[in-house]
């Protein structure tokens, strides 16, 4: 186990996972239906405790371990972790947030998790790794990575050429992304990327002005716009990639430990359930949830949350669409760097059905 685990924490020091993208207040995903070419939205319908499964109902019998990481990947999990506590689910679920991917990766080959919502490709590395005992049951965040800039002359991919980037996430997702549109636009060898440590710096860069354009992730893209006068959204990496790839970028998804799921098929029904209608609150009613996305410190300010949320792409695809978008983000992750997603591209048993 201690091998194992080893093997683990030492992929994830070449592995996207969101950390690039979560940080200490957010990180990443709204897409397109694949091939249509018109952005898919989810038709939000506002879901109230009531309509949960009632206090007295409540099966108290187990709890049911669960971990996001804060920042969008956590964000759609906020109402489902409040009816939780109120005991208005079908089961007792207790959630706990991360800013850190690798901090969930122990309990998920231990058993101390039972779900967690996790950046695709680690949900990739802990499959290949665990030889399939972590499973991948749905898609819940897709894009949510941006470009920003205070150069008025900026406005599309092709307005790049020339021009200084700075972004987060070297050796991860956002690396890979990056690539992957410059490769598609002809921009390869057109521009200039340097890479930082953190967000933060990045914003430091665009204020500064060693950096023309910033790729960051919401929540700091909110944080962005308010504190670096001038600065706008020129680019939405999420457009960028329906026009060019024949399916959605997904940067988040729920898994679920195999043993936990075929002991309890019953329980990880219920829980996808409830974290649909959750994540359609959230959609239905961003004010009301960045409340509670503060109480839990997903987070840090609500007012944050509340004006990310529109642009964090959060969502819950299962089944055929939830294996088609994930499988087709891992080949381009896999095509730039086999161990981004664990060495090999996950078998058909990856899948929860």
């Amino acid at each position: 186990m201690k091998k194992l685990l080893a093997l683990v924490l030492a992929a994830l020091l070449c592995v996207s996972v969101l950390a690039a993208c979560s940080g200490n207040g957010g990180q990443q995903g709204g897409g397109e239906q694949q091939g249509s070419g018109e952005q898919q939205e989810t038709t939000p319908e506002e879901t109230t405790p009531e309509e949960t499964t009632p206090a007295a109902e409540q099966d108290t019998s187990m709890t049911i371990n669960v971990a996001a990481l804060n920042g969008p990947t956590g964000m759609g999990m906020a109402n489902l972790n409040k009816w939780s506590d109120e005991g208005n689910t079908a089961y007792k679920y207790t959630v706990t947030y991360s800013s850190a991917p690798d901090d969930l990766t122990g309990g998920l080959i231990n058993g101390g998790l039972d779900i967690a919502a996790v950046p695709v490709n680690l949900a990739s590395v802990l499959y290949n790794k665990t030889g399939g005992e972590v499973l991948v049951c749905a898609v819940n965040t897709l894009g949510v990575l941006y470009m920003v800039t205070k150069d008025e002359t900026i406005s599309s991919m092709a307005d790049l050429e020339g021009k200084t980037i700075a972004s987060a996430g070297q050796g991860s997702t956002p690396e890979y992304v990056l690539n992957y549109l410059l490769e598609k636009n002809g921009l390869t060898d057109k521009v200039t990327v340097e890479y930082k440590a953190e967000h933060a710096e990045c914003l430091t860069s665009l204020t500064e002005g060693t950096a023309d354009v910033i790729m960051i992730p919401e929540p700091f893209v909110t944080n962005a716009m308010a504190k670096v006068e001038g600065a706008r959204v020129c680019i939405n990496i999420t457009q960028e990639w329906n026009a060019v790839a024949d399916a959605n970028i997904v940067q988040g998804v729920l898994v679920v430990r195999k043993a936990f799921a075929q002991e309890h098929p019953e329980v990880v029904k219920a829980f996808l359930d409830e974290y649909k209608r959750s994540v359609d609150q959230t959609n239905a009613d961003p004010a009301a949830t960045a409340a509670i996305i503060e109480e839990y410190g997903i987070v840090a300010a609500a007012a944050v949350a509340e004006k990310a949320i529109p642009n964090c792409n959060i969502v819950c695809y299962t089944g055929g669409e939830m294996e088609h978008m994930v499988s087709s983000m891992l080949q381009v992750l896999f095509d730039a760097n086999p161990q981004s997603v664990g060495g090999n591209m996950p078998a058909e048993d990856f899948y929860l059905k």
